[in-house]
């Protein structure tokens, strides 16, 4: 052996002339410049990540001060995970998640399952760094070492290095490892595997959503937690600001915005209840049952008092820790707080936010029909109806009773024995109740009929004020009827906007028995709601048919994110433009022809007249071929006056997105897809970052296109 190692600094003359470049650059060696990673396990495979580059130095800062030998904590991916440069170790902020090994990487060898490179360890890689360097300084190759699992690696030259993993230790005929195993690639540095090192994120976050999940353990169709799904929607988020928020970023005035999860399911399921459902659950269908057990009956667990109570309770409580500990964080940070749902998350959440209670100074422009806003005047007006009875002596009980308009007008005759009210202004005041509904009833038929004066926008009914407020317990059901009695906790903020994603709010409240949503009505503390879905999504409902039950109108079509809508959408709607002129053109020729066919066999002396009225009746039948194309016209021009009441402050609040060309070959082969597509939705996430930015008065750098 220690002949064959002599046998290199022999070969060099003959091959003088390409052996050159490396005799010059014999005694240049340069010092790898390394880059760390952590390890990242996934369904039981491991695999090395790399962080970004600008985390990477900070923590080779960190390291290269001295500071790993003390209690050294470095934030890493943009605040939400904690790297322990001591410990070497990863640790999750916001959520609880294994440890991940942290690793400063300088040297690797190719992987056998992947050909994903793996970095060696730390020790071992300064073995392998100062065998190099004397490699080279001395030009002295075919080096060999031993790692301590008795892997051999052999450095042959600084292109050509190979790593032998043994297939079994050394027998009695002397074979050797490097006989045994199969050579693997060893690599110098980072920049030499070609490995994918995620972008740096800004320091500068300008707002956060926080996002709660809906039923089950999995969001999405690989079976992946909500945490995976939040990571992808703010990769998504951060590409969409390179693409359409350009000049904005190049100009410093924006920098990201932060998405947390929120997650209920493990605290519901922690609670035992698994355990009863095991005991009672028959042993038939064992997978599906216990795929039921853990995601579809999260609905009917909501529906329940005490189940729902844990699920509010978690969802309140999550939110506000989140947010106290991210403040305590980003001391500095002055953005506004949104919120997303997705599927039942949404309703959980919209239960919440129907039940937060407003600021006393913003009572007057807050929502109408809120059980939880407050009641001043609704107090002063019970206690003009009273002076209108002349009751006014009883104003102190009805205040004592906090006793508002809509409370009043639910009042049965038992009721008001129990506040001690007698039986003569008893009688005045149900037949004052009795009349007004009778006028509310013969009114309800007229579209757009305000429930309260106070609203601003909107046409409110000028003719009777006080028969309007009837319309809210008469026409209009509160949002909050049939909610599962539970005590709603309140927030530590007041959400900018709420944003539903596959929700099904529409449908849970028209099951409550909310028919109709007041145009008047508004979230408490949040004046911004979006709801999106995709056109196959089978849990989604719409809001606006609601609030606008008489006048039919299609939701608002989200523009693709690259500012055009999809080719096949085009190609079908062009298609239907066509089929429907060749049908008016067809039937309009075919009316010609049979008149003309009929008005043959008039006599010769009617023939002149015949003549001169089938001119203006040939210019009438053609009038319908123009017609067809002006309604669509008309319809887009009277599209957005539409009002849609104060739910997201005047604006649509139905956002569809538009299919992909393969799913619209079978609607119900991608109905599920379609339910769990929001997290990678492009469309989706600009949509978001466009109604953040906008409240901060920064748009896009190209305006897209509406999409109705």
């Amino acid at each position: 052996m220690s002949a064959r190692e002599q046998q290199p600094p022999a070969q060099p003359p003959p091959a003088a002339p390409a052996e050159a470049a490396e005799l010059e650059g014999a005694n240049r060696y340069e010092a790898v410049v390394p880059h760390w990673f952590y390890r990242k396990v996934t369904d039981s495979r491991e695999r090395w990540v790399p962080f970004s580059t600008q985390d990477s130095e900070r923590l080779e800062e960190a390291h290269c001060s001295g500071k790993d030998k003390e209690e050294v904590v470095v934030p890493t991916s943009g605040g939400r995970y904690d790297v322990h440069l001591r410990q070497r170790q990863r640790v999750a902020v916001y959520w609880e998640e294994e440890a991940a090994e942290v690793r400063r990487c300088t040297w690797f060898y190719k992987g056998d399952k992947d050909n994903k490179y793996i970095p060696y360890s730390e020790s071992f890689s300064e073995e392998l760094e100062e065998a190099y360097m004397i490699a080279v300084t001395l030009d002295e190759w075919k080096t060999k070492l031993e790692s301590p699992s008795r892997e051999i690696i052999i450095l042959h030259n600084p292109k050509l290095m190979v790593h032998y993993h043994p297939a079994a230790s050394s027998d009695d005929w002397g074979s050797t490892p490097t006989e045994q195993g199969r050579p693997r690639t060893v690599k110098r540095g980072v920049e030499n595997i070609a490995a994918e090192i995620p972008n740096g994120e800004p320091l500068q976050i300008d707002h956060l959503v926080f996002v709660v999940h809906g039923i089950g353990p999995a969001c999405d169709i690989r079976f992946r937690s909500i945490i995976q799904c939040v990571n992808d929607f703010r990769n998504v988020s951060l590409s969409m600001l390179q693409a359409h928020f350009k000049k904005a970023q190049e100009q410093q005035q924006i920098g990201r915005v932060e998405f947390l999860p929120v997650n209920w399911h493990s605290s519901l399921h922690s609670t035992g209840v698994d355990v009863d459902l095991e005991r009672i659950t028959l042993p038939s269908i064992n997978r599906l049952r216990h795929f039921i057990n853990d995601t579809i009956l999260d609905v009917f667990f909501y529906n329940s008092s005490t189940y729902c109570q844990t699920i509010v309770d978690t969802v309140a409580s999550e939110m506000n820790r989140l947010y106290q500990l991210f403040l305590q964080r980003n001391p500095h940070f002055s953005g506004g707080v949104s919120i997303a749902g997705h599927s039942l998350g949404s309703l959980i959440l919209f239960d919440l936010l129907t039940n937060q209670k407003a600021a006393p100074e913003e009572d007057e422009h807050s929502e109408v029909g809120s059980r939880t806003t407050s009641s001043n005047r609704g107090i002063g007006d019970v206690k003009e109806i009273l002076k209108k009875l002349e009751l006014s002596e009883y104003c102190d009980v009805f205040e004592k009773e906090k006793m508002d308009r809509q409370a009043l007008f639910l009042c049965t005759e038992e009721n008001l024995k129990e506040m001690g009210i007698p039986l003569g202004p008893r009688m005045k005041i149900l037949h004052y109740i009795s009349s007004k509904r009778e006028m509310q009833d013969q009114s309800t038929a007229a579209p757009g009929h305000s429930g309260e004066h106070r609203a601003q926008p909107g046409p409110p009914s000028q003719h009777n004020p006080d028969s309007t407020d009837e319309g809210r317990n008469c026409q209009y059901r509160d949002v909050a009827l049939g909610q599962v009695s539970a005590n709603y906790p309140q927030l530590d903020y007041k959400p900018t906007i709420f944003f539903a994603f596959g929700s099904p709010i529409g449908m849970f409240l028209t099951v409550r028995g909310v028919k109709r949503i007041n145009p008047n009505y508004s979230l408490p503390t949040c004046k911004g709601f979006f709801n999106i879905f995709h056109p196959y999504d089978p849990v989604a409902y719409r809001i606006e048919p609601m609030i606008v039950p008489d006048v039919e109108f299609e939701p608002m079509l989200l523009p693709h994110h690259k500012g055009r809508k999809r080719m096949h959408l085009e190609l079908k709607e062009g298609l239907t433009r066509m089929s429907v002129d060749l049908k008016n053109n067809l039937l309009g020729s075919l009316r010609v022809a049979w008149q003309s066919f009929t008005r043959a066999q008039l006599p010769a002396l009617e023939a002149a007249t015949t003549d001169t009225e089938a001119e203006p009746e040939a210019g009438a039948e053609k009038e319908p071929e123009t017609k067809p194309d002006e309604p669509p016209a008309a319809a887009k021009e009277e599209t957005p006056p539409i009002n849609v009441g104060m739910l997201n402050r005047g604006n649509r609040i139905d956002y569809v997105l538009q299919e992909k060309p393969i799913e619209s070959f079978n609607e119900y082969l991608f109905a599920l897809q379609g339910h769990l597509c929001y997290w990678e939705s492009e469309d989706t996430v600009l949509l978001v970052l466009k109604e953040i930015y906008q409240t901060q008065g920064i748009t896009p750098d190209q305006p897209l296109p509406g999409g109705q």
